[in-house]
């Protein structure tokens, strides 16, 4: 596909076509770019059938098509009308320009447009400098209209290993009482980006800081506080010592199944009764329940499920043998 040609098109017929979101900010980054996003300006769905017939529209509740691969989202803005992530109503005509349209985004550093024919950067929000200062920071208040964005910036500052703006972390704590709306498959595909990540721990230390980690992660939330034994474990309580774990697991494996395993070694210590520090006697049986019930909670795998009942259960056998 070249893309040039497509842009003239475009062009040609009173419209304007732009590279918008990751792919804007991993090229400034410097990263790998692996999806291309376009947003078209000036054109409405009939004009842009008629001139790309061969267009696969892909959106069901606002305007996107693909082509060869690459996605193609006529320009939107959006307008909450319930709670939860999907409830919007979504507006598409050829009068919406590209900053209404980067408006609607979630993070600064997500909001930036690059026109194809001119390589003019669109950058109505300072992302460039939120980039260049490793900052997650919310456009603005709009970002309070999806809860998955609590999560999608603890997510990017994971990934790309930024620190999330005070703000932003207000924001994210706003959004507490909606967390619950969200499906287990979109909470899900986040973690699991996270845990894919080099240091996994950034994800969990963004949400305890929001103070929204006991929402999905309980569990591990729950492991805040729970001392150990000093001498072998001069990190603290059991939340660092997971937080340890998880990020080692990462030199070791790409496997994310280990890498999950390694996270929930360690939850039964969550059940102890604070009296009892800094032992925690049967942790190792105790924890199967809140494995399962995080496992549950957030969809993994029933393969990683299984693995983290194992990686519970069986963790302190080697050491007692």
């Amino acid at each position: 596909m070249e893309i040039k040609k497509i842009a003239k098109l475009i062009e040609q017929n009173g419209g304007r076509l732009y590279l918008v979101g990751g792919a804007v900010r991993d090229s400034l980054l410097k990263r790998p770019v692996y999806d291309e996003d376009y947003c078209v300006v000036g054109i409405d769905k009939n004009k842009f059938v008629k001139l790309f017939p061969n267009a696969i529209p892909r959106g069901k509740s606002f305007e996107v098509f693909d082509i060869e691969g690459c996605e193609f989202a006529l320009a939107r803005t959006e307008k909450k009308i319930g709670k939860g992530h999907k409830n919007f109503e979504i507006i598409t005509n050829e009068n919406i320009t590209i900053e209404e349209d980067l408006k609607r985004r979630d993070l600064t550093i997500n909001a930036i447009a690059k026109d194809i024919l001119t390589n003019e950067i669109i950058d109505p929000f300072n992302g460039i400098d939120d980039i260049k200062n490793r900052t997650i920071k919310a456009i603005g208040k709009s970002f309070l209209e999806d809860p998955l964005r609590a999560y999608r910036a603890a997510r990017f500052a994971c990934e790309l290993n930024f620190e999330v703006h005070e703000n932003t972390l207000k924001l994210m704590n706003n959004l507490k009482e909606e967390l619950d709306t969200l499906s287990k498959e979109r909470v899900f595909v986040e973690f699991r980006k996270a845990l894919s990540s080099n240091k996994p721990s950034i994800f969990f230390n963004v949400l305890k800081k929001a103070d929204i980690l006991d929402v999905h992660f309980k569990e591990i939330y729950d492991l805040i506080g729970s001392m150990q034994p000093i001498e072998y474990h001069p990190e603290g309580d059991s939340y660092n010592h997971t937080m340890i774990a998880v990020d080692n697991s990462t030199s070791l494996t790409d496997n994310l199944l280990i890498r999950y395993a390694s996270l929930v070694h360690d939850l039964g210590k969550g059940l102890t009764p604070k009296e009892m520090y800094p032992h925690h006697h049967g942790h190792a049986e105790k924890g199967v329940e809140p494995v399962k019930n995080l496992s549950n909670r957030i969809g993994v795998p029933i393969a990683w499920k299984k693995a983290g009942i194992t990686s519970s259960r069986e963790h302190m056998r080697r050491r007692n043998i």
